[in-house]
Parts: structure tokens; sequence; C-alpha cells
């Protein structure tokens, strides 16, 4: 799996936030893309994931030489970002029951099989809005890095996790998330992105 990026860019108003970015992502090599907030880290995965249309250059997705269409690129996509929300009114376990019926998991794992990796079984039947922040991190990082997609982005992964869900957050990296396309933006906390490859300074962005 590969995404190019060509001469990419994406302004608001007037302001470039993004301007000729060029970067070819593959399997081979998990991405950083570190930077402080406000740098251009979420837009840049935001339009990685065709979320959001680029204002200038193009971005193609390849899997076995074959080119998939930023249209169709969502089934092939998991996502976590501190800005991406649950269903507040469903509990743990109906939220990764409904996420399997838009994405299997990886191995074809059964949902309570998937609830017992997610450390968040003592709390399967209650409602996600009665979490903690650290809880719902889990739970998005869970739901990201099992679902069976051949990439994974995920922004500030660790934000809200203690020591122990840090720990959690590698196993899951390492056990979940061979072979797939893997791209990690972060306040430069390295153990964010210790899996990864290569890395990418916003400060390239301008």
């Amino acid at each position: 799996m590969n995404i190019s990026a060509q001469e990419t860019g994406k302004k608001f108003g007037n302001e470039w936030v993004i301007k000729n970015f060029t970067f070819e992502f593959t399997t081979e090599h998990p991405v950083a893309i570190l930077g402080g907030n406000g740098s251009g880290k979420s837009t840049l995965l935001k339009m990685l994931s065709g979320f959001m249309k680029p204002s200038a250059g193009t971005i193609h997705y390849h899997q076995n030489n074959q080119e998939i269409s930023s249209e169709h690129i969502f089934n092939k996509i998991s996502y976590a970002a501190p800005y991406l929300e649950l269903i507040e009114e469903f509990s743990c376990i109906e939220t990764i029951a409904f996420q399997s019926q838009f994405k299997p998991f990886v191995n074809q794992l059964t949902t309570e099989e998937v609830l017992e990796q997610s450390g968040l079984a003592h709390a399967a039947k209650k409602q996600v809005r009665f979490f903690s922040s650290g809880m719902k991190q889990k739970l998005k990082l869970t739901l990201a890095i099992m679902a069976n997609c051949p990439i994974l982005l995920l922004d500030e992964p660790c934000s809200n996790l203690d020591a122990k869900a840090i720990d959690w957050y590698h196993y899951m990296l390492k056990t979940f998330a061979q072979n797939k396309l893997i791209i990690i933006c972060s306040n430069h906390l390295q153990y964010e992105y210790e899996i990864c490859k290569k890395e990418i300074n916003t400060a390239l962005f301008k």
C-alpha cells in the first residue's frame, strides 16, 4: 500500500498551512509527522485520509499496483484522533459491535475478543458518556488499530493515556498493526511514535 502526495498544499482564507508538500508513504516505513499545535499535522492527516481536499497538488493511493480513488479510500483507512467523537449513548461492547458492521477486525476477531484486548472488559456495559478521557482514548485506539484496514492514521495517540495505558498502546501496535501503512502525528513525544522509521517535521510544510 502507498500514498503519494505531490506538491500538496492547503490554505484557509489567504494563509497556506501546508505548501508544496511531496512525500511517498509506504507500508514498509511507518512515518511520524512532528510539530507543535497549529503546525498543520492534523490538516495533513485529514487530507491523506480523503476527509479534506487539498487546495493544491494531488494525493494518490495504490494497493497491489492498482490505484484507488479518493472517494473509496475510506474503506481502507482506520483513524483515531482526539477530535473524533464516539457515540456517547452506546456502551463499550455496543461500540465495538457497531464498528464491526462496517470494518471487520484483524484476524477475524470477535467483538468479545476485541473487548478483551482493549483492556475495557470491566466496563463492557457502561455507556461511553461515563468513561474517563483515558478510557475513551483506549476505545478509539482499539477500534482503529484492530480494524482490518491497510492504512492506520493516528493523531496524538497517547492523549490522556497514563503510563500503563501507553505500554498497552505499544503492545497493540506491535501485535495488531503489522503490515499496515502507519502515519502518526505527535508533538515530539517519542513514546507516541517509537515504531516509526521515518520522521517529517512540519517546518517542511511552508
